[in-house]
């Protein structure tokens, strides 16, 4: 069954989401435009196609692949496998407005999952939208662009235009009304609004997504390249399982590692707050909750399995890109937390990434530090786009990929977020401060106000480091040495070298008030590294006035 007809006049019709199809003349504009196609295309061949594949709330840390054999197999076996793969914060609509622009949290000015945080606004509409990656690829390449599933938490929202409206530079738009479901959700097709019930064979979400992805590549044309973004509810809560995996790993238990269920001693009072032993009830809740995510993403496995298949079937499999990743990790447990992500630590900030396509050597596996601002600039390397001519944070990856020797490569990112919570006591909770949110019937709390924060992540040849600092009463600071103490555990704030604090201290200063080019800018364990005090401040004061802001818009 069709379940996403194409429009009157078919992919090729006229009008501002569909453009005309790729003829001899539109070709030679796109050229001259700037995307001649990416090194290693011969001339008069098609670009490649690329497939974005995103789920929601998959961590890395703990065993969060493990379900996915197949996807494994058909994309980590057959590309590349990145281990050190990060978010610049560990939070869905901040997450994912950083992956459609390629800009950390503090140029797009997504902060949280609200219309009031900028999650899916007019401002952002108006601001962010027309300057998206696949915008680009639409407007300046000409590829086809197809877009289904969880977009950003508030799309939809009657105050932003409900779900007639249609980002600029998507052709086919197939997207859900604010956040993950699998039941009983509305979808805006093209703009128009869909409702769906309960019945599993037509309704269940990760299944309707491949289905009509799987049609996309039915009745999409053949004379322009394609971009597919496929973003899965799985395994966000409320973590529905497609009813023939519901009793699938019975036997399994959140991970008991290092860091479960303990005390998070010289933290943020945020983690310090979690009581320690967790009560039976919580963990009881947490391996439940940790089981059905697993039974969740198996559906997400047979739709990746779908999705390969057919493009192998239809000849274009060789000359496709395909990106597996997540918005943000989870945790279940660790340092008494029950479930939830928002924090610093690895286990939220840390996400699969996984990559097969032409010219990608079979079962690679790369340490390099990449995140998912680095996926645009990546996309549009790959279309053929300078990336230079956007203002895009990230950096294409493109070179590793594709085994691209003497590469000079960053060896530090940005981790920032703003915590959610209003300046008042909990009345249900009134021993805890002032501003919590998300919090547990135990008075255990996931977020407030003040968890706020921002991280230099380091990864070099010497050095594998975690920076933060809180914009809180204390400034609070949190130091990992993460080869000594990979499970976070031990805050060495107090005790690290203070020339290495002053370094770090430094450069997250200049990240956090980065913009495009000077967000590549070399670490300060990069060899070509160079200290200059003047770019401490900016045309827009200094550079702490800006680093937390509570009113970015």
């Amino acid at each position: 069954m069709r379940l996403l007809p194409p429009a009157p006049g078919g992919p090729g019709r006229d009008s501002p989401r569909h453009l005309p199809a790729c003829r001899p003349v539109l070709l030679l504009v796109l050229l001259l435009s700037g995307c001649p196609g990416p090194a290693g295309v011969a001339a008069g061949s098609r670009r490649p196609n690329v497939v974005l594949l995103l789920t929601d709330d998959q961590d890395e840390m703990l065993g969060g692949m493990t379900p996915l054999k197949k996807t494994k197999a058909l994309i980590g076996e057959m590309g590349m496998t990145f281990s050190s793969a990060y978010v610049p914060s560990a939070l869905c609509c901040p997450s994912r407005a950083s992956i459609l622009t390629g800009k950390y949290p503090h140029n797009h000015y997504v902060v949280n999952n609200t219309l009031e945080g900028n999650c899916s606004s007019i401002s952002w509409q108006k601001i962010q939208e027309p300057n998206t990656f696949p915008a680009i690829l639409r407007s300046k390449c000409g590829y086809q662009t197809f877009f289904a599933g969880k977009y950003l938490n508030e799309y939809g929202a009657p105050d932003a235009g409900g779900l007639e409206h249609v980002p600029l530079g998507w052709s086919y738009w197939y997207a859900l009304e604010k956040n993950s479901k699998y039941y009983n959700y509305t979808l805006s097709i093209n703009g128009k609004a869909r409702k769906h019930g309960e019945n599993y064979s037509v309704d269940y979400l990760t299944d309707v997504l491949a289905n009509v992805s799987l049609d996309f590549l039915g009745y999409k044309s053949n004379s322009e390249p394609f971009f597919m973004m496929i973003s899965t509810p799985a395994p966000h809560s409320p973590w529905t399982a497609a009813p023939q995996y519901q009793k699938a790993f019975q036997n399994v238990f959140a991970p008991r590692n290092k860091n479960f269920n303990i005390h998070g001693m010289n933290k943020h009072w945020l983690i310090r707050q979690a009581k320690t032993p967790m009560t039976n009830s919580s963990i009881q809740f947490l391996d439940n909750a940790f089981r059905k995510r697993w039974q969740t993403l198996l559906s997400v496995d047979d739709l990746v399995e779908k999705l390969v298949k057919r493009l192998e079937f239809t000849g274009e499999l060789d000359n496709t890109y395909i990106f597996y990743t997540s918005d943000n990790g989870y945790h279940t447990g660790q340092f008494s937390l029950p479930i939830d992500k928002r924090q610093l630590y690895e286990f939220d900030i840390k996400v699969p990434l996984l990559v097969r396509g032409p010219g990608i050597k079979p079962n690679q596996t790369s340490k390099m530090l990449v995140a998912n601002i680095d996926l645009g600039p990546t996309i549009l390397d790959i279309a053929g786009y300078d990336v230079n001519k956007t203002q895009m944070d990230g950096m294409s990856f493109l070179p590793i990929l594709i085994g691209a020797s003497n590469l000079t490569w960053r060896s530090d990112m940005l981790v920032e977020y703003q915590g959610e919570g209003r300046n008042i006591t909990d009345p249900t909770c009134p021993s805890l401060s002032p501003g919590v949110s998300q919090c547990f019937p135990d008075c255990v709390c996931e977020d407030a106000y003040n968890n706020t924060y921002a991280c230099v992540r380091t990864m070099s040849a010497l050095w594998n480091l975690q920076y933060c600092e809180f914009d809180d009463q204390e400034v609070f600071v949190e130091v990992y040495n993460l080869t000594a103490d990979p499970d976070q555990i031990t805050n060495i704030a107090k005790s690290v070298d203070p020339e290495v604090l002053g370094k770090m201290n430094y450069r997250l200063m200049m990240l956090q008030s980065c913009s495009g080019p000077a967000c590549r800018t070399p670490g300060v364990f990069d060899p070509g590294y160079r200290f200059d005090p003047r770019l401490m401040f900016s045309s827009h004061g200094s550079v702490r006035t800006r680093r937390f802001s509570k009113h970015p818009l």
